[in-house]
C-alpha cells in the first residue's frame, strides 16, 4: 500500500498495480509503468453494487489514450459474473464454530455488555448512519415481546439513541432501559470482534459497504442502511440489491423485507413496517442462511483478482 503524497512512490517495479475507486494514478507513475519492458497488470477496483450493468463491465479493458497501457475495470459483486466479495479463507469455518457453541456466544455477549443478556431477548446490533426513524422503532421495541437487547457500537447513530432517551450524549458502556428494551453502547471493536458480534446477534443493522458484506457472511437476518447519494442514486442501488437478494423468495417474505428496508432508508413508516418484518424473521433467517451459502460457494474477491492477474479471465 502506498501513501498518497507528492512525489508519489515509485511503483514501476511492481507487476500488478491496483487503483481503488477511480483514484487516478499520477502521470509520472503511468509513464514509469509504460517504460517497463512488460507493463504491469493495471486494475481499477470499483465500488460494490448489485446493479445488472456491472456484469457487462466487469473486466472490460480501457486503453490509455497516449501510453501503451491498458487498464481493466474489476467489479466486486454478488454473482458469478462479477469479482466476488471479500472473504478470508477460514471465515465461514470460524463463524460456524462459534454458532455451534451457545455457551461461548453467551459468554462473548456478556463480556461485551458487562452482564448476562436479558433471558429470552432478541439480540440486535445497530450500526448505522444518523437515523431520524430510530425513535419510532425504539418505542416499538420498548413495548415488544420478546424483550429486545439492543447493542449499539459507538458511532454516528449513538446521538439519536441519546436523544430518544432525553440524554445530551451517551458514552461507551452506558446502559439504558425502557420496559422491554435494554440498550448498551459498545466500544469500537476490531474486525474479529465485530464479526463475532454479528454471528452472535439475532438481527444485525449494518451500513455502507463493509459491514453490509460482513452481515451477509454472518448468515443472520440483517437490515442495510445504504449511504445516501445525490439525486437519490442510492435508491437504485438499494432496489437492485433487494431484487437480486430476494429473487426466488416467497412473495410475502420479499414484501416484508423490501417494505422495511425501504422504510429504514427513508421511504415508509418504520414502526408499521417492523411488525410484518418481525413476523417474517424465522423465514428470513432461513433465506439469509441460503444466501450466505450461495455466496460462499463462489470465489472470493482476492481469488478473483489473482485469477484475473494470472489468466486474464
Amino acid at each position: 500500500m502506498r501513501r498518497w503524497a507528492a512525489p508519489f512512490d515509485d511503483v514501476a517495479k511492481d507487476d500488478v498495480v491496483i487503483e481503488a475507486f477511480a483514484c487516478e494514478l499520477p502521470d509520472q507513475v503511468l509513464v514509469a509503468m509504460a517504460a517497463r519492458p512488460t507493463p504491469p497488470v493495471w486494475i481499477n477496483l470499483e465500488y460494490l453494487s448489485a446493479e445488472a450493468w456491472i456484469e457487462g463491465c466487469h473486466r472490460l479493458p480501457s486503453p490509455h489514450p497516449v501510453l501503451p497501457l491498458r487498464r481493466h475495470f474489476f467489479f466486486p459483486g454478488f454473482s458469478a459474473a462479477t469479482g466476488g466479495l471479500l472473504r478470508e479463507p477460514d471465515l465461514l469455518e470460524r463463524r460456524d464454530y462459534m454458532r455451534g457453541d451457545p455457551a461461548g456466544r453467551k459468554e462473548f455477549l456478556a463480556g461485551l455488555i458487562g452482564r448476562t443478556p436479558t433471558p429470552g431477548a432478541s439480540v440486535i446490533s445497530l450500526f448505522c448512519y444518523e437515523q431520524s426513524a430510530l425513535s419510532a422503532l425504539l418505542s416499538v421495541w420498548a413495548a415488544s415481546q420478546p424483550p429486545v437487547e439492543l447493542l449499539v457500537p459507538d458511532g454516528r447513530v449513538v446521538a439519536d439513541v441519546a436523544r430518544h432517551f432525553g440524554h445530551v450524549r451517551l458514552g461507551v458502556g452506558e446502559q439504558l432501559q425502557d420496559r422491554a428494551l435494554s440498550v448498551t453502547v459498545l466500544p469500537f471493536v476490531d474486525q474479529d470482534r465485530y464479526d463475532r458480534l454479528l454471528w452472535s446477534c439475532d438481527i444485525n443493522f449494518v451500513r455502507g459497504e463493509d459491514s453490509f458484506v460482513r452481515a451477509q457472511w454472518a448468515a443472520r437476518p440483517f437490515v442495510w442502511h445504504i449511504y445516501r447519494q445525490a439525486e437519490s442514486a442510492h435508491e437504485v442501488k438499494l432496489d437492485a440489491f433487494l431484487q437480486r437478494f430476494l429473487h426466488g423468495a416467497p412473495a410475502p417474505l420479499a414484501a416484508a423485507v423490501t417494505t422495511f428496508w425501504r422504510a429504514w432508508n427513508g421511504s415508509g413508516d418504520v414502526a408499521r413496517a417492523w411488525l410484518e418484518f418481525a413476523a417474517a424473521l424465522p423465514q428470513f433467517a432461513q433465506h439469509c442462511e441460503c444466501w450466505s451459502a450461495e455466496l460462499g460457494a463462489r470465489q472470493d474477491l482476492a481469488e478473483g483478482l489473482l485469477n484475473f492477474v494470472e489468466t486474464g479471465v
